[in-house]
């Protein structure tokens, strides 16, 4: 039998342990399961033959030796991906046979030095790979272990004829994961594709991400400059009209950084609010009005080093060196948040473990 240990706030390894070995590989995953995480996090771009990868993004010359390669030297070029020029390697020109022969390498390999000692190590994985693996790791451990598969430029590659969704739910039943599996968390950029995987079978529960600024790509493509913005889905309003429609928003951490509960001014807040529920929210009271909507909220991402904390959090003046992480990670658990995506998963347990201690409570 198996058991759904996880508490909350939901520790996601990002793209496996990313922190320790370069992302999206075997070894980052196989250590994000080994210290316990209680959803991993794939992102999935596809080949010219229609198989899913794992890959930050499909143009694939920062997370791979491909610019190396004297053989695949010719297909370096410039296309649009979301409505912007990116010059460099893209998966959708090459055949999963063709990808399987090129390495990992590490995407911050001057904030990672660590990490970045691994690459060449390992090859690139594909979705059934990483089901595998999560199937073994479930069965090894007899815990729940949630997948949270991130789709990348959906609008890019169904117009490529490559539909994401479809993809998808054929991987899904190739490898006996039903497409209702609670297992499943699915999240996008575009709201389109949310909805598309419905109409592919693929039920689970659908995320909504919210980037910091801008439009979903997918809105700009059909509407224009009238393209709903990602700051009214996180108003008051917008989160009452994503409830019902998906399951939960996920946000970059600046949104809730700086604004935990320590932080609110009581019914002055909760008053301005009302008056003006088209505004964007923060902090705690984003979280508070996507619950009341019905919205479960995640974030990313959650990582140690000043590069990446927030400014009142950087200790030092080198980018690489770890500052208050564990202040960072427990003011954002502190707005109610459901889950984290972090890339060193330990930290995320460590910080929750800290904050649920009395000295972190009101």
């Amino acid at each position: 039998m198996l058991r759904d240990l996880a508490e909350r706030p939901f520790v996601i390894g990002h793209r496996g342990a990313s922190g320790y070995r370069p992302e999206h590989t075997e070894a980052a995953y196989l250590m994000a399961f080994a210290l316990g995480a209680d959803a991993i996090e794939p992102d999935l771009v596809a080949t010219r033959d229609g198989v899913l990868v794992l890959r930050h993004e499909n143009e694939i010359s920062g997370t791979t030796d491909v610019a190396s390669r004297a053989e695949f030297a010719s297909r370096r070029t410039t296309r649009e991906v979301d409505g912007r020029p990116l010059t460099g390697w893209f998966t959708e020109d090459f055949t999963w046979a063709e990808l399987s022969t090129l390495r990992a390498t590490e995407r911050l390999g001057g904030i990672r030095p660590h990490s970045a000692s691994f690459d060449g190590r390992y090859p690139i994985l594909r979705f059934r790979d990483l089901l595998g693996l999560l199937d073994a790791a479930t069965d090894e451990s007899r815990r729940i272990i949630r997948l949270v598969a991130e789709f990348k430029h959906a609008t890019h590659f169904a117009a490529l004829g490559l539909p994401l969704e479809e993809l998808f739910a054929a991987e899904l039943s190739a490898a006996g994961w039903g497409r209702g599996d609670d297992r499943i968390v699915s999240e996008s950029f575009e709201p389109g594709l949310l909805d598309r995987l419905v109409l592919a079978g693929v039920r689970g529960t659908r995320v909504l991400l919210i980037e910091d600024r801008g439009a979903p790509y997918d809105l700009v493509a059909s509407d224009g400059s009238a393209a709903k913005r990602y700051d009214a889905f996180v108003s008051e309003r917008g989160l009452l009209e994503l409830g019902g429609i998906v399951h939960g928003v996920s946000v970059g951490k600046g949104r809730l950084v700086g604004g935990g509960r320590g932080a609110e001014v009581g019914a002055e807040v909760a008053t301005a609010r009302r008056a003006r529920p088209d505004a964007a929210l923060r902090g705690s009271d984003l979280v508070d009005a996507a619950h009341a909507a019905g919205l479960a909220v995640y974030t990313w991402t959650l990582r140690p080093e000043n590069r990446f904390l927030a400014p009142e959090f950087r200790r030092g003046a080198s980018r690489s060196a770890w500052g208050d992480w564990l202040g960072e990670f427990t003011r954002i658990m502190d707005t109610g948040v459901d889950g984290v995506f972090v890339d060193h998963p330990d930290l995320g347990f460590e910080a929750r473990a800290a904050y649920f201690d009395s000295e972190y409570l009101p």
